[in-house]
């Protein structure tokens, strides 16, 4: 048995938190349902205490509205009432103010969508129109839980990408500065030594020696060269043909990462789209706007012209030659099957564990590599200086 932090909520609208202990989190959310409240969100006591102050604010708010929502929805409640409910409770300043706004149209005579759709900063289309599909259909409460499930994966794959990351990051930052303390504050002093006993240098200190003192005195041109470096490159990608080439550069050099990464957005998407009750037309466009790779993008469009024409998605999907061909053979089953919005699911599925594995290679060829190139630089920069201090020996004296 486990003990969970909760959240909850009374019919009357009273919040109550406390611990509650369950073998697992279902277990906790089932034993508070039966004590006649309304869960808000059950959590680990630790994951409870980040969840509070996380420095990520705004997704993470995000996040909760939508589950808060769905719970509340869930459980009976009106619409209006369960925004009243978090517009009390929220603890960010920014979402209680978003959550009042969103009341106050919605009392105004707006749908919530339409509420929604005011704020994009926060609510993107793809959360609107699954909003919006739910309202249509008397299932709100349902697209609502099927958009905290696709928040909550995403993040999750967020989470992973970064936190692989973080070592690399951190090795190239320590690496690069003992680099250069070395060459700036270390390698000078030995070219004083030398001077003042005026004997020369062994050629590889000699080399070291030169980069320092081209270093030192001209610093300023690395920071000049990347400036003018990042202004070439952001006006060369200005334009959507610049945006473009960028793109499909970008899809040559990590081609296997960035399509199992742009096959799980768009097929998660476009299946909880279609799970939600949205028109396969609408779910495809609002689709494409989760695919950040321009090249995939593009090859989308002729999916959607193949949709309007009967003949589907996955013949369209087979002749742009952008998507993997196991995803592929899924979509085709689940086409013929009457299940696509299932079969697409698990296509999304499938390669967030195969865009994990990926990730987890490339780190793990990265991190050596950038070792190397690290321990020969250093090795490099010791060696001449052990010439150097060696060849003081031999000084006549």
């Amino acid at each position: 048995m486990a003990l969970f932090s909760y959240r909850a909520t009374t019919l009357t609208g009273e919040i109550v938190e406390g611990v509650i202990e369950a073998t697992e989190e279902k277990g906790a959310l089932d034993k508070l349902k039966n004590t006649g409240v309304i869960p808000l969100w059950v959590r680990p006591p630790k994951q409870a205490f980040m969840r509070r102050f996380s420095l990520k604010r705004p997704k993470g708010d995000l996040l909760t509205f939508t589950s808060e929502v769905s719970a509340l929805l869930s459980a009976g409640l009106p619409l209006d009432r369960s925004l009243t409910i978090l517009a009390e409770i929220s603890e960010a300043k920014e979402m209680k103010e978003v959550v009042q706004g969103v009341l106050k149209s919605i009392r105004e005579g707006s749908s919530f969508s339409e509420a929604l759709e005011k704020r994009p900063r926060l609510f993107s289309p793809l959360y609107v129109s699954m909003v919006r599909a739910g309202e249509a259909g008397g299932v709100l409460d349902v697209v609502l839980e099927k958009l905290t499930e696709f928040q909550e994966t995403a993040k999750e794959l967020k989470d992973h990408v970064f936190s692989a990351m973080i070592y690399p990051v951190i090795l190239l930052i320590t690496g690069g500065l003992s680099l250069v303390l070395l060459v700036t504050f270390v390698l000078p002093r030995f070219s004083t030594i030398f001077a003042e006993l005026g004997s020369a240098l062994p050629l590889p200190t000699q080399i070291l020696i030169a980069v320092s003192t081209g270093l030192r005195s001209y610093w300023w041109i690395m920071p000049l060269a990347a400036i003018i470096g990042w202004a070439f490159f952001k006006s060369a990608t200005r334009s959507e043909e610049g945006k473009y080439k960028w793109d499909r550069f970008k899809l040559r050099l990590l081609g296997d990462i960035i399509t199992k990464l742009e096959t799980a957005r768009f097929c998660r998407t476009l299946g909880t789209l279609l799970r939600s009750g949205v028109p396969l037309l609408q779910a495809l466009a609002n689709s494409k706007g989760v695919i950040t790779n321009r090249v995939i993008a593009a090859a989308i469009d002729d999916v959607s012209k193949g949709a309007k024409e009967g003949r589907g998605i996955a013949v369209p999907l087979s002749e742009t030659r952008v998507l993997p061909s196991l995803a592929l053979s899924m979509v085709k089953v689940g086409e013929e099957t009457g299940q696509l919005d299932t079969m697409l699911l698990k296509v999304a599925t499938t390669y967030e564990r195969s865009l994990r594995e990926a990730i987890k290679r490339f780190v793990g060829f990265f991190e050596p590599v950038m070792i190397l190139f690290m321990g020969l630089v250093i090795g490099f920069i010791v060696v001449s200086m052990l010439l150097a201090i060696f060849s003081i020996a031999e000084l006549p004296f």
